[in-house]
């Protein structure tokens, strides 16, 4: 064999491993960190949100080991993510905010949405317009909380394993915000 070649199937072979799936024109990466002295999270399963027959943009469920059970996946005490990469043109902060107080609000009751009430605002608070080929990144950390990054920059971080649960239902809850994108994330398709 020559060298050329070698070289060419040691790419592909690495690349392989680098992205595990592409979604939508997007390369997701098999695996994510889960911070410091954390195993790395493996990709559960990816999918489309769209709306009104646009596509906003592509969701990645990262977990410890795979799940195919939402009530399973919510019951999680360990590290988590969901990525967010956008294939919209723009989302502005008004839009995304309203899309996680739409999603808190039909996935929480009234008392638990009272309860983190004031996390809830300081989470819409880290959010701003996003465009084509950006990235959120929800990274959840157990004893210390929910990192929220936008194109690899920390905007902030919201404490409690409640909170996640409460963030992670707008996916996986009994009204998600796509149910199409809730069987993505858990691996249906």
């Amino acid at each position: 064999m020559h060298i050329r070649n070698l070289v060419a199937l040691a790419l592909l072979l690495s690349s392989a491993v680098a992205f595990g799936r592409e979604v939508a024109g997007v390369k997701l990466p098999e695996t994510t960190a889960a911070g410091a002295n954390l195993p790395a999270l493996v990709l559960n399963g990816a999918g489309v949100r769209s709306k009104f027959f646009i596509k906003v943009y592509v969701g990645a469920l990262y977990l410890s080991a795979r799940a195919t059970e939402a009530d399973a996946v919510l019951r999680n005490t360990g590290p988590l993510a969901v990525h967010m990469y956008f294939l919209h043109s723009e989302v502005t902060k008004e839009k995304l905010v309203d899309a996680w107080n739409d999603g808190f609000s039909a996935n929480l009751g009234e008392a638990e949405r009272a309860r983190l009430g004031e996390r809830i605002q300081r989470f819409n608070g880290l959010f701003q317009t996003v465009r084509r080929g950006d990235v959120i990144r929800l990274d959840y950390t157990p004893g210390t909380g929910t990192t929220v990054s936008i194109n690899n920059e920390k905007r902030g971080m919201i404490e409690g394993e409640d909170f996640m649960q409460a963030w992670l239902r707008i996916w996986l809850g009994k009204e998600p915000a796509d149910a199409a994108l809730k069987r993505a994330m858990l691996g249906a398709d």
